[in-house]
């Protein structure tokens, strides 16, 4: 215990040396050898997280949480081998009692059903608390509606930049917009940028679940947004709590929350099509164009760039994918490898994410019989440059079962055309939802061949991509997809039917 103490004071050698002595008393403590692995994740130490998850199985087998973070970590370092060993069990995992992390597999499986699951049996163990008596109801409508952001990503982070412009545009003659800051404080642009677009803005992370939720009532917050779900470091209790009388699941998390303190979620009718609202415990608050927030503000780094000094061949056809790697599979890359072997002279360009998930794929490429080589990494750099590179791309290859979200709207921004494959889920349609409120939904494919089909199409025929490219240069700047004003406007007058819904 006080080993997660400090885990969650962010003292993680501390931590280790705590577990190491529990383990000392208790040689066989499988609790402790998770812990331990989840530390490790925290440092970036992922094969010795796995290993100590591996031990935590190896002592108590049917440790579903272990297996789940073990998966999670092996998806992160992109082996397969070790995955496909387990796969069969993934339908089985966090879905009867047991309750395991619902975002650890969001990426391992397009199975609403399962999610919805997994989210419910996650909600009833970890959130059991009494919510806080009702508060009375108004008996007239306030001047300017509460609205409460929550979130412990106010900082540099994919959900900072989508949202940043829109805390901003908000119509201050009817909102009032709150912001709670869950986690970190580091002083950045960000930050006092982020901090800056509320009207009032609160650290309170040092803070219990209950007495936030007590703060935002004492703010007499109405609608309380969840900016969260199941990511990193979420608060989730404060809203089990009832920090407000209307309660939204947005952005943070692409799927279901299983809770029965959740009202609505933000979603598109693309997004969560009528026929899969039974796999949401949330009622959709539909937004007409796409649910996703952008800033149509961002800047493209003007430094001069080329290829070569970011390790491209000037002459080759470059397909890329930004995509975090957890969310590649053997499915995509197998695809992927057989259009480097039919498009000549041709690359990928992959997001780095960890030296071994670099060694894996490289290996998996020679499997493959395709030259590792062809295989580029691309290094973190800041954010305008990001952007900007981009445009030394041809053409931007989608995952499957967990699409590009903000990695996708960056690409657009850029110019980037992207290829996407929808499924099921919410995690798997996000993609199409981007492409179709940009106006380019002939790049939405709905098999792995069309997929396949359409990317050869469009990398072996230069002129059907330049009519692409031509199109979204234009659709940039006149369709809905970037347009924040619009979106704010559609977005609170979503809030709008929430507040009157509950009010009537």
């Amino acid at each position: 215990n006080i080993g997660t103490t400090l885990k969650d004071q962010g003292k993680l050698d501390e931590a280790i040396a705590s577990y190491n002595k529990a383990l000392a008393i208790k040689p066989d403590y499988a609790d402790a050898y998770y812990n331990m692995g989840t530390v490790l994740q925290e440092q970036g130490k992922l094969e010795e997280a796995i290993e100590a998850y591996n031990i935590a199985l190896a002592i108590k087998p049917d440790y579903e949480n272990a297996r789940t973070q073990k998966l999670y970590q092996q998806a992160h370092i992109c082996n397969w081998d070790s995955i496909a060993k387990d796969v069969n069990l993934i339908p089985e995992l966090g879905t009867s009692e047991k309750y395991v992390s619902p975002f650890a597999l969001l990426s391992l499986e397009d199975a609403p059903d399962r999610h919805l699951t997994r989210s419910k049996i996650y909600a009833k163990a970890n959130y059991p608390q009494k919510t806080l008596p009702p508060k009375a109801r108004p008996s007239k409508r306030p001047k300017r509606i509460r609205i409460g952001y929550f979130s412990t990503d106010f900082k540099e982070h994919p959900v900072a930049y989508l949202i940043a412009k829109v805390l901003e545009q908000h119509n201050r003659d009817q909102f009032e917009i709150f912001g709670y800051s869950l986690h970190g404080d580091k002083k950045n642009e960000m930050r006092q940028r982020l901090e800056k677009s509320f009207d009032s803005f609160a650290d309170v992370q040092s803070m219990g679940d209950k007495d936030i939720a007590l703060q935002a009532r004492q703010d007499e917050i109405d609608i309380a947004v969840d900016l969260n779900g199941y990511t990193q470091y979420a608060r989730s209790g404060i809203f089990a709590y009832r920090a407000a009388p209307i309660q939204i699941n947005y952005l943070g998390y692409p799927g279901t929350m299983g809770s029965n303190f959740m009202d609505y979620i933000v979603a598109d009718r693309f997004l969560i099509p009528g026929e899969n609202q039974k796999y949401f415990n949330e009622k959709p608050l539909y937004l007409p164009n796409t649910y996703m927030p952008t800033d149509d503000s961002r800047e493209l780094s003007q430094k001069p760039m080329n290829r070569s000094e970011l390790g491209l061949p000037d002459d080759a056809f470059v397909f890329c994918c930004f995509n975090n790697n957890y969310k590649i599979s053997p499915t995509e890359f197998d695809i992927w490898m057989r259009l480097l072997t039919k498009v000549e002279n041709s690359v990928l360009w992959l997001s780095k994410s960890n030296q071994i998930s670099n060694i894996n794929m490289k290996n998996e490429a020679q499997k493959r019989k395709v030259d590792p080589s062809r295989i580029v990494f691309a290094d973190k750099v800041p954010m305008d440059e990001h952007l900007a590179r981009h445009r030394l791309a041809d053409l931007f290859v989608d995952t499957f079962a967990f699409n590009a979200h903000t990695t996708a709207t960056e690409a657009l921004w850029a110019g980037l055309p992207v290829v996407t494959k929808i499924g099921v889920g919410f995690a798997a349609r996000v993609a199409g939802s981007l492409l179709n409120a940009v106006g380019l939904p002939e790049l939405v494919t709905e098999t792995e061949r069309d997929y396949e089909a359409l990317i050869l199409e469009l990398a072996t025929n230069p002129t059907k991509l330049a009519k692409i490219k031509e199109k979204l240069a234009t659709n940039r700047l006149t369709q809905p997809l970037f347009n924040t004003e619009l979106y704010t406007k559609h977005l609170e007058s979503g809030y709008l039917q929430a507040y009157e819904s509950y009010f009537q």
